[in-house]
């Protein structure tokens, strides 16, 4: 009799056992960051040139993906967005740990808005106000830090092509 319950249980317990794993796999791999293209960027603030490393987010996936689950980045690096077309941008904190400035950009790469020091996990939009066909993020603090202000100018090498 024991052994027919072993018999029965046995199974049940290895298929619980294998969707657990197969479960924690899914969760892994949804969490890990995919590796973007990395490029220079340049903001240019009155007589100041400011120079970043940025990761670029330039597919649907890669846009909603972001910053989402970093725990820490560089001063010196951010992430550009860059959008087919020029409009208004709706962004959130939603999964980001790191507070950030999110800054938005013109199609001519003059700097339209800046939402400065956001909230950490905060689900409130963060719109634009302005249309915008990039979107910038950089550690929170870093535009007012460095003076980074609306009608500035931006380029790196996707942005050459607008």
């Amino acid at each position: 009799m024991v052994f027919r319950i072993f018999r029965v249980i046995t199974p049940f317990f290895l298929a619980l056992l294998v969707s657990v794993a197969a479960m924690t796999t899914a969760s892994r791999s949804q969490n890990a960051q995919e590796t973007l293209r990395q490029e220079n960027l340049v903001v240019q603030s009155g007589d100041q040139t400011h120079r970043f490393l940025v990761e670029v987010a330039e597919t649907d996936r890669q846009r909603s993906r972001g910053l989402m689950y970093r725990e820490e980045m560089a001063a010196d690096h951010g992430m550009l967005f860059i959008f087919d077309g020029e409009g208004e941008r709706f962004f959130w904190m939603k999964n980001t740990p790191l507070p950030l400035d999110i800054i938005y950009i013109g199609a001519t790469g003059e700097i339209v808005s800046i939402a400065a020091d956001t909230t950490p996990f905060s689900e409130k939009v963060i719109p634009s106000g302005e249309a915008a066909k990039f979107v910038l993020e950089l550690n929170a603090g870093t535009s007012a830090s460095l003076g980074i202000d609306v009608g500035d100018k931006v380029s790196s090498p996707s942005m050459a092509g607008e």
